[in-house]
């Protein structure tokens, strides 16, 4: 592009972005979204605005092909935004793209294949981060980023901030949990963060930020390979653990629902199986469950 397109081009960018902002999306979608502007662009070394179906077309094929499905969706929503938002221009996409339909089960642990985990872990930090992101149905998110203040102790739930959606929602808190957080939370005494990062306790203490992300999965991967874990498990995993063992337990959907901060049923039923019984008391349940749990919090500080 010339100095002029190049002009136009940054233009429009510009308005993409700020139409985001006005919209109240969030952080990680404005990203993505701008990205697919930018991705486009570059392809074709073209103002996005001149682009015509055939260019489109093209364009999906060779990113059907050389990236994965979500990509291609997100990339599809995030052009979608920018010719309505941005251009005033209607598109129907499913001319375009349409991903293909995929009803994937993930795989689930026994809760005796989590304690084994738990136990054989020898840092503590990750024993006491893997029983609360299991026994509260955490997003890795969620559970790396407690804060002090979102515990509480008397009613015994838990304050999940801007969660996916930007949503808060309440979760019940176990007395397990409570209890493991409490003592590694003593370890390191840092005035606002559960799962600060640093090596020490003393690093801990002082930290600016919580534990890397990237570095919680590497070491969760780690730990799966010396329990001799062969299922294609994740962080995100004891999430859908949770909801399963819930479900197990007779909790009803509604309540599961309501605890896993799902916006639909359709989500919570895509990995249980309901069942008639209707539990009213969700607390006791869930409590009930963890402390089937033989857990030991001895490792390395």
């Amino acid at each position: 592009m010339n100095n002029a397109q190049q002009a136009h081009y940054h233009s429009l960018y510009k308005q993409h972005v700020n139409a985001l902002h006005r919209q109240g999306k969030a952080a990680t979608t404005i990203d993505v979204y701008s990205r697919a502007v930018r991705r486009i662009t570059e392809y074709f070394d073209r103002c996005p605005d001149t682009l015509t179906l055939d260019n489109l077309k093209e364009y999906f094929t060779a990113l059907v092909h050389s990236h994965s499905w979500s990509t291609v969706k997100v990339d599809r929503n995030g052009l979608q935004f920018f010719y309505q938002h941005v251009l005033n221009r209607k598109w129907t996409w499913v001319d375009i793209v349409k991903p293909p339909q995929k009803k994937i089960l993930p795989d689930i642990l026994t809760q005796a294949e989590i304690e084994h985990i738990i136990n054989n872990t020898r840092e503590l930090r990750y024993q006491t981060f893997i029983l609360t992101a299991y026994s509260m149905g955490l997003r890795l998110g969620e559970a790396l980023n407690l804060k002090i203040s979102d515990i509480d102790g008397q009613r015994m739930k838990v304050h999940i901030r801007l969660g996916k959606g930007q949503k808060d929602r309440f979760v019940t808190l176990p007395t397990i949990a409570l209890t493991a957080l409490r003592y590694y939370w003593s370890t390191h005494r840092h005035p606002l963060f559960i799962f600060p990062s640093g090596r020490t306790p003393e690093e801990r203490q002082s930290a600016v930020a919580v534990m890397d992300r990237g570095g919680l999965q590497k070491s969760f991967k780690a730990i799966l390979k010396s329990c001799h874990i062969h299922k294609d498990i994740t962080p995100h995993s004891l999430r859908h653990c949770y909801g399963a063992h819930l479900t197990e337990s007779n909790l009803h959907l509604r309540a599961i629902q309501r605890e896993m901060g799902h916006a639909c049923p359709k989500t919570t039923a895509l990995y249980t199986q309901l069942t008639d019984r209707v539990h009213q008391n969700t607390q006791e349940i869930i409590n009930t469950l963890m402390d089937t749990l033989e857990v030991k919090l001895d490792g390395e500080i």
